[in-house]
């Protein structure tokens, strides 16, 4: 025992509270909590500001934690303060409202399913007898649902502390705006102040999981309120996300008196909100909102439309599938890549669709042509991108992750790029396999991905930065979507081959085109690119479309 806690060999006799003590300090994979107290205070909490005299003799600091995890199955067996302490130490630790999450996860969903079978016998539909048969065999159905939710808060965490440093100023700005509302106060949640943050930048470091796990619930209750408030939960299009919510059996009885259901709104809210911001990301919907002054129901419309139309859920599942048997970080870096495309994707359509996104046509519009062209777009590419895109597939399977999954994920952005592309051919006529060459070929031609890369790396401190950074990728892919349809437009037979077509047309505006590539060779040679330059690239492939017109 003495070997196991870490307790110096010469160590023979221990007194109950000394060997607690070294329990919890014990060189362990995990610690669990299961029990009542608090056992974990930050170095700087004394013993009276816990609050819990009882265990004043065993409690121990954060710092002096030596396990690897700590999984939180009571409540308050850490002070808030005290799992920070431990995560900047290098443990692994949420909070006891995510660990713990699953009890009332649990009981929300018994209490729903059962406002909603009272109702049923109420009616003569269901007897007392057969109301209780059923809960019974719905049991496993409910475990799964709830155990599905506190997995995906787990991978959100993941993600975001994956991110940390990079998004620190995303999270300052969005802790700032919580305020504003009044709906934080960050002092109450031992959430860092300007001053820390500051100095976390400094050190290269970013939040803790702890500290994710708390504006993780907030992030939730707030659009909650405000989606809510809106129309969406009334859109017809929205009666499958309240199915999902329920287990099978209670769908495939009672599926047409849901709608009945008193809590309907909420619940459809509920669970759109839960699987946005644990998709999407803790400043998702508040990033979105920023760049494009669109409402927190508009964004939901915007997801809802990206997660179907680019099969989120599939490639999730197809990520999953490789629990245990690729690192955490290589499935961490698939998430991230399509929450890039995520994030692309809803701003493009709440930039281009400023009423109200009709969430069922926008499916219908885009879906079949990501299912036709999806897969073909990698074998679309050329030059430097498709050599860019071949060394990230490599990456991927480097990291063990199979070829066919490597190449959907390395790709993403690219199929992306299938909304400008559906776009342009319902105006100029053409079907968008005849206008996909010409678009991918007018990209490498002109650089568009470098200089995306080049804008992803300007500085997004504060809010008029981000809005500099998504008004020039806005505008870069809206060069390039006038430079196919001028193309196009010029060139109309669809037997020559793309290169062919782009050469025909740029021999017809030889001068504007060599001005244009003479500024945008100067700022490829740039060592850094700033805003005066990539705004300079910008007008210039704004300049070429419009001298040819």
């Amino acid at each position: 025992m003495a070997a196991r806690l870490g307790l110096a060999p010469e160590v023979t006799v221990v007194t109950p509270a000394e060997l607690i003590t070294a329990i919890l300090q014990a060189p362990v994979d995990l610690l669990w909590n299961g029990g009542i107290g608090t056992y974990v205070k930050s170095s700087r909490e004394s013993h009276a500001d816990v609050g819990d005299k009882a265990n004043d003799a065993i409690r121990v600091n954060g710092a002096q934690l030596r396990c690897r995890v700590v999984g939180e199955g009571g409540n308050l067996g850490f002070t808030q303060l005290g799992r920070v302490e431990a995560a900047l130490g290098g443990v692994r630790i949420n909070t006891d409202a995510i660990d713990n999450s699953a009890g009332v996860d649990c009981s929300d969903h018994e209490v729903n399913i059962k406002i909603l079978l009272d109702r049923i016998v109420a009616a003569g539909d269901l007897t007392a007898k057969q109301r209780s048969l059923l809960l019974a065999e719905m049991t496993d159905d409910v475990a799964r649902l709830v155990l599905r939710d506190n997995y995906e808060q787990n991978v959100l965490l993941g993600n975001a502390r994956r991110q940390s440093h990079a998004m620190l100023t995303v999270h300052q700005r969005f802790m700032r705006s919580l305020e504003a509302r009044g709906s934080l106060d960050r002092a109450l949640e031992f959430l860092p102040d300007d001053a820390v943050i500051a100095e976390r930048g400094e050190a290269g470091i970013g939040l803790t999981s702890p500290e994710f796990s708390v504006l993780v619930a907030y992030a939730k209750i707030t659009l909650t309120e405000d989606v809510v408030a809106s129309d969406l939960p009334d859109d017809p299009w929205f009666a499958r996300t309240l199915r999902d919510y329920f287990p099978p059996l209670l769908v495939e009885r009672y599926g047409d008196q849901l709608a009945a259901h008193p809590l309907r709104r909420e619940l459809i809210t509920t669970c759109l909100v839960n699987e946005m911001v644990n998709r999407g990301g803790i400043t998702f919907a508040f990033r979105a909102q920023e760049e494009t002054g669109s409402s927190p129901d508009q964004v939901a419309r915007a997801y809802t439309v990206c997660r179907e139309v680019f099969g989120l859920r599939e490639f999730v599942a197809r990520v999953e599938a490789l629990d245990t048997a690729v690192s955490t970080e290589a499935q961490t870096q698939l998430y991230l890549q399509f929450r890039r495309l995520l994030d692309r994707a809803v701003r493009w359509f709440l930039q281009t669709r400023p009423g109200t996104i009709d969430v069922g046509a926008e499916i219908e519009r885009f879906g079949p042509v990501v299912v036709e062209l999806g897969e073909r777009m990698p074998d679309l590419l050329v030059g430097a991108e498709r050599k860019e895109l071949d060394n990230q597939i490599d990456q991927f399977v480097g990291l063990g992750i199979p070829q066919p999954l490597a190449r959907q994920g390395a790709a993403l952005l690219n199929v992306f790029q299938l909304l400008d592309i559906t776009e342009i051919s319902t105006q100029v006529g053409s079907k968008p396999a005849e206008v996909a060459p010409v678009y991918t070929a007018l990209s490498e031609r002109y650089a568009v991905d470098a200089m995306l890369t080049r804008i992803s790396t300007l500085e997004r401190t504060d809010r008029w930065q981000a809005l500099a950074r998504a008004a020039l990728r806005y505008d870069l892919y809206a060069a390039l979507e006038s430079l196919c349809i001028a193309v196009l437009t010029a060139s109309p037979n669809v037997s020559m081959d793309a290169q062919d077509r782009i050469e025909q047309w740029e021999r017809t505006n030889s001068a504007a085109v060599l001005r244009a590539t003479q500024t945008l060779d100067e700022v490829r040679r740039l060592e850094r690119s700033d805003l005066a330059s990539l705004s300079v690239a910008l007008r210039t492939l704004r300049g070429v479309v419009r001298s040819t017109l």
